[in-house]
């Protein structure tokens, strides 16, 4: 993430690539995502890490450490990390024991996406799962995205965009409206009005959005981010994808 950030920036180093290369060799796909891509979808039996600290294996229960009951990762958040983790090492040239088509092909595996339970964890992790398949083929709002791609993502965006206001979520709002101005939604489709309204009256005000007592800094410029990026006009760029190599498959998915 850090050498991605620093190309973006203009500050490229060929030889800390070249050491984060052979660094990467070391390990394999289960200590990457949790899971191994190129054999089985997203599991379920992956464990957050305990309270007490410990970081257990996958398929235990209970914490090796303290003994208490373990939480299990949704299995959208196991595939959103895996979204994540090989775009980002694709785009440095640095195999993290998986491709990112590796870990897209389990998208009709992973359809339909749950309905709306404030207690599922899993339509909370759907979400972005949803918006990350958006991000990371239109290279993170670089392109705009065809409905016809991902015809299923875009309908399961349009009908949960309210979602974020009953969860009273401006972060995850700005991701919505981000990747539905992606589709190609514009600034005065009812939907996109809506979310933006939203977005204005949750607005901190140092002009920040996010919980200001969060001790995360996560919880701080995250929700910043999606905010800005929910608000902003989205650029008339040309409609592709990141990777290009991955087209004939949607097609497929989409009949």
């Amino acid at each position: 993430m850090g050498s991605d950030a620093a190309d973006r920036l203009g500050v490229c180093d060929d030889q800390f690539k070249k050491i984060l290369r052979k660094a990467a060799a070391s390990f394999g796909p289960q200590d990457y995502f949790g899971f191994d891509p190129v054999r089985e979808p997203p599991c379920e039996d992956l464990p957050d890490e305990c309270a007490c600290g410990f970081v257990n294996e996958r398929g235990r229960k209970t914490c090796v450490a303290c003994k208490k009951r373990l939480i299990m990762w949704s299995s959208y958040a196991v595939w959103l990390d895996a979204l994540i983790r090989t775009y980002l090492s694709e785009r440095a040239g640095i195999k993290l024991g998986a491709s990112y088509a590796d870990v897209i092909k389990w998208l009709p595996k992973m359809r339909p996406y749950p309905e709306y339970d404030e207690d599922d964890p899993d339509f909370y992790w759907a979400i972005y799962a949803v918006t990350h398949i958006v991000y990371t083929l239109n290279d993170y709002s670089f392109y705009r995205f065809s409905p016809a791609w991902l015809p299923q993502e875009y309908e399961f965006l349009k009908k949960n965009l309210s979602r974020a206001i009953v969860m009273e979520d401006p972060e995850t709002m700005g991701e919505f409206l981000d990747s539905l101005k992606s589709f190609g939604l514009e600034e005065d489709h009812p939907l996109v009005i809506e979310g933006m309204r939203f977005l204005l009256t949750r607005q901190n005000a140092d002009g920040s959005w996010g919980d200001l007592d969060a001790e995360d800094v996560y919880g701080r410029y995250h929700p910043t981010w999606t905010a800005i990026d929910g608000l902003r006009e989205y650029m008339d760029r040309e409609e592709r994808l990141s990777f290009e190599s991955i087209r004939p498959f949607l097609e497929q998915c989409a009949k």
